[in-house]
């Protein structure tokens, strides 16, 4: 389990690592010929727990009014003391596994100094010379990389500063003070924009599918510091440049860009690159500078003498990873194992990574858990048809997210075996899809097809079909014709009228049958 013991544990900080520079072959890039382009991220991922990383007020939301969740710990009132929330430490854990990193059995809090006013105590309780955990990766498996991950570290978030320039004042808000964060820290192992982008959405996948936290970035529950340098092709690394706090993979990628070819017209020009905090002006698409930032530590980092440092023992880890969720390379290939074409488990684990994240580690159901429920017990093949090329089609033409679908498992289910069964036409379990989106019912689909007269047409002698064929012939004579002729493509125009005429309850095969028997 967990404890805290009396003793610190100091650990030398490594500044931006050069030693996988030469690890990687070059890969030539059009953009900067001669050029190479090195990028390291911190990813600042938002935990989400019910309550915040050292006191007792709950955690808020962008739906919460302003300082409706603030105790005063939060407000740094003066006698209030930290309490270590356990559940930020499980899904600590359980994302330093996830990410195959050593979990520290002694860990440490520091006090990180800076003073802004949405920052009432005047530092940030972090973990910058004792984190959690240390040496994971990150497996890219589109890239066909792997990112070293130098450290997971636990920390507070800061409250929200907002200028209101009507009335010339800042507003702070607390609510978001003292929130739990993870500072994921890769290692500079990328080198292009596009797998920074890659090891980003990877992350946030990873992070969904162990319930640690929703990576939503539109929201703020994850931001990226991009470290950005360049060099000669074979020379030594550049200086690094800071790009602080984006929240979108598009924008970063774009920042990255920008700041490459900064970097270098000025390397071109016979300058040189300043080490400094950059920002991103997202309207011009250019980085601008923020503050210089030399080597030196510079936020008097000190051990906090309220937290003792935290203990964990390994039987506590792994009894976590006895308990993990399957993680997404794990689930891509379960998903191949049944057959399922690439291109299908793709579609299934794009939808699954924007799943909803419960509180404390409660995992939400998302696509990849709605496939594995219907295909329990049928034909997989047709379930993801089902589900990639129908219903999710529907769901986007209806600008509907996954998560919004009121069709259940057992509706889509019953939908397939009626289908599969051949009680109704797929054109008439399109129309029964439809319903149920439109309407929201929650009536089966077999109730559904008879009351809507689409149970397919079953008499034994065919009249019904042949009457259908024949009135199909008699109202398209040219189209008729053309097939007498030896055109057998024109009779999919006639099918079409039987098709409608017949409500979709025709099956097409025999519709075919038939029509070729009269035309002949």
């Amino acid at each position: 389990m967990l404890a805290h013991g009396r003793t610190r544990l100091l650990t030398r900080i490594t500044r931006w690592t050069r030693q996988a520079h030469a690890a990687r072959a070059h890969t030539k890039d059009v953009r900067w010929p001669g050029w190479e382009l090195v990028v390291g991220i911190e990813v600042h991922a938002q935990i989400k727990s019910r309550q915040k990383l050292f006191s007792g007020a709950p955690s808020s939301d962008l739906s919460s009014p302003p300082n409706t969740h603030v105790i005063p710990f939060d407000a740094a009132f003066p006698g209030t003391l930290p309490r270590l929330n356990p559940k930020c430490v499980e899904l600590g854990v359980r994302t330093a596994i996830a990410l195959n990193a050593e979990v520290q059995p002694r860990s440490a809090f520091d006090r990180k100094h800076y003073f802004y006013a949405d920052l009432p105590s005047g530092y940030q309780i972090t973990q910058q010379y004792a984190p959690i955990a240390r040496n994971g990766r990150l497996h890219l498996e589109k890239d066909g990389i792997s990112v070293r991950i130098k450290q997971l570290q636990l920390e507070q978030d800061t409250g929200k500063s907002t200028f209101l320039p009507r009335n010339s004042i800042t507003a702070i808000d607390l609510n978001r003070a003292g929130m739990a964060l993870m500072e994921i820290v890769s290692e500079p192992d990328m080198r292009s924009p596009e797998e920074a982008g890659s090891y980003v959405r990877t992350l946030q996948a990873l992070l969904r599918s162990v319930g640690s936290s929703d990576g939503n970035m539109e929201q703020g529950s994850l931001r990226c510091d991009v470290n950005v340098s360049v060099n000669r092709v074979g020379q030594s690394t550049g200086t690094r440049c800071e790009i602080k706090n984006l929240n979108s993979v598009k924008f970063m990628m774009v920042a990255i860009t920008c700041e490459a070819f900064r970097q270098i017209a000025l390397l071109e020009a016979g300058g040189r690159v300043m080490q400094e905090t950059r920002g991103f002006n997202e309207e011009k698409a250019e980085t601008y500078t923020l503050r210089s930032k030399e080597d030196a530590p510079e936020y008097r980092y000190m051990p906090d003498p309220n937290i003792p440092p935290l203990l964990i023992d390994s039987s506590y880890v792994e009894a976590i990873r006895q308990h993990m969720p399957q993680l997404p390379d794990a689930t891509r290939a379960r998903l191949l194992e049944h057959g399922l074409s690439r291109r299908d488990v793709e579609v299934l684990m794009d939808v699954d990574s924007g799943r909803e994240v419960g509180y404390d580690g409660e995992l939400g159901h998302g696509a990849v858990t709605y496939f594995d429920e219907v295909s329990r017990g049928r034909d997989p093949k047709a379930v993801v048809n089902w589900i990639t090329h129908e219903f999710l089609g529907q769901l986007a033409f209806r600008h509907e997210t996954f998560r919004e679908n009121p069709m259940s498992t057992q509706q889509m289910g019953d939908l397939i075996d009626l289908v599969q069964a051949g009680k109704v036409t797929g054109t008439s379990g399109k129309t029964i899809l439809r319903h149920i989106l439109s309407t929201r019912t929650t009536d089966l689909p077999s109730k559904i097809a008879e009351e809507l007269k689409l149970l397919s047409a079953s008499d034994d002698d065919g009249a019904s079909l042949e009457t259908w064929c024949k009135d199909a012939i008699t109202a398209l004579p040219q189209e008729a014709d053309a097939v007498r002729r030896g055109n057998p493509n024109v009779v999919n125009k006639i099918m079409g009228h039987v098709m409608k005429a017949s409500r979709g309850t025709a099956k097409a095969q025999d519709v075919r049958v038939m029509l070729l028997k009269h035309l002949q």
